[in-house]
């Protein structure tokens, strides 16, 4: 039988997405297919690129060349750290990534599909450890994915109102693509944080070792620059350590941020500072380790880290509980130089104190303890009573009967400068 014209309209079989009623309706008979539980897996709904029809990307294809070569030069051009980046090697890696990844979006139509395959997945994941790698955040990366999604639902919108395809089409696209892309991020986003933590570990062990280095002393330039290099920390000409406790570790981190470095050590934590002849420093140093109970060590060359690190534990070890120093402060160890010297060699000081102190041993502690500090103060004073008098809080007359049961004790001893100053010393360090 001859068919007219009108029969063979009506016979033909048009392509499902170039119009005329597709049999049966593209959209509806999809979306039946996801509400009754086609691709569906315990319940779950099946992914946005069932409801579309298998053979879209065919009918797509055309677009897809313009699409790639406005993403290529939108991304560039809109986010900066690309645009800094942006070499004929950069694009032809970027060319290659965003034909992959429409290459693998067109893939999905029709399909119960994961939205990456195993490859696609290891190349989306190699780019989240790659701007890592690169020093950027992820900033970056996501609004290229941003950036292409949007161009990519346009363009291919576009070829969609083209070939008049129905809405429903078009919905479940712009659904797909950004599926697609929230997939492409959170494997990007997940490889990002393991290569940070990764590098975090490796690049603890290596800062540990510097400050080792460091504070050991005995290595070479060449080694300690080696070693700075892969702590990710530029060596300064001047530095200091501080030592501090453990609990205040983590804060005191943060607040230094690169401009040194802190590792617990044992039963204390140690940062090795770089140190500025900038007027503003000490204010810096004194924000950086507020509360933190630290004692910095003075600014010394690469090479005599040791003795900084060793001045602020001599200082440390003689802060006990109770002293009158500001916990909320750092103590600077330049501050307080003699008092180190004083408590460097305690044995040697324990000895000095019994040889000089020997005539006061016969006093009552409470007597003794009165004379003690008058001594002290007499010979801070030049033997001038009013001074005396004003810092014990007393009268002069009783500055001068103390002074006079001194000397009755010390006999000619107190006329001598040698003995004066051994004195001085023995008692500044028993009254602090």
């Amino acid at each position: 039988m001859k068919l007219s014209p009108q029969d063979k309209q009506d016979n033909a079989s048009p392509h499902p997405l170039a119009g005329g009623p597709p049999p049966p309706k593209v959209g509806d008979t999809s979306r039946a297919q996801r509400s009754h539980g086609v691709g569906e897996a315990d319940g779950a709904p099946g992914p946005p690129w069932l409801s579309l029809p298998a053979d879209m990307a065919e009918v797509l294809a055309p677009a897809v060349p313009d699409v790639v070569a406005q993403i290529i030069e939108a991304v560039p051009n809109q986010i900066p750290a690309y645009h800094i980046a942006r070499t004929e090697r950069f694009s032809e890696v970027l060319f290659l990534g965003v034909q992959g990844a429409l290459e693998q979006l067109l893939s999905l139509p029709g399909t119960d599909h994961p939205a990456l395959n195993e490859e696609s997945r290891q190349l989306v994941a190699a780019l989240g450890a790659g701007e890592f790698r690169q020093g950027r955040s992820m900033d970056a990366l996501l609004a290229a994915y941003r950036t292409s999604a949007r161009i990519t639902f346009r363009g291919l919108s576009e070829a969609c109102a083209r070939l008049g395809l129905p809405m429903e089409v078009v919905v479940d696209l712009g659904e797909t693509i950004l599926a697609y892309i929230d997939e492409l991020s959170a494997v990007s986003v997940q490889a990002y944080a393991v290569e940070q933590s990764a590098h975090a570990g490796a690049l603890e062990v290596r800062r540990a070792d510097l400050v080792a280095a460091l504070v050991g002393g005995g290595a070479e330039l060449h080694e300690v620059r080696r070693l700075a290099s892969g702590a990710d920390w530029h060596l300064p000409q001047q530095m200091a350590a501080a030592v501090f406790p453990l609990a205040a570790a983590a804060s005191v981190r943060m607040r230094l941020g690169t401009s040194g470095i802190v590792v617990e050590r044992e039963s204390e934590a140690t940062a090795i500072v770089g140190i500025t002849q900038s007027e503003r420093l000490r204010p810096r140093l004194q924000e950086v380790f507020a509360g933190s109970s630290a004692v910095l060590g003075p600014a010394v060359a690469w090479d005599a880290v040791p003795h900084s690190h060793r001045v602020a534990q001599l200082l440390a070890a003689q802060l006990p509980l109770g002293d009158p120093v500001d916990p909320e402060e750092p103590i600077f160890a330049t501050d307080h130089l003699s008092r180190i010297v004083l408590g460097s060699e305690t044995q040697v000081m324990e000895d000095l104190a019994v040889r000089r102190l020997a005539p006061l041993e016969a006093l009552r502690p409470a007597k003794r303890r009165v004379l003690e500090e008058t001594l002290l103060l007499w010979l801070v004073h030049w033997g001038q009573r009013l001074p005396v008098a004003r810092e014990l809080g007393i009268h002069a007359q009783t500055v001068g009967y103390r002074v006079a049961k001194l000397k009755d004790l010390f006999g000619g001893d107190l006329e001598d400068p040698l003995v004066r100053f051994e004195l001085e010393l023995v008692l500044r360090s028993r009254i602090r």
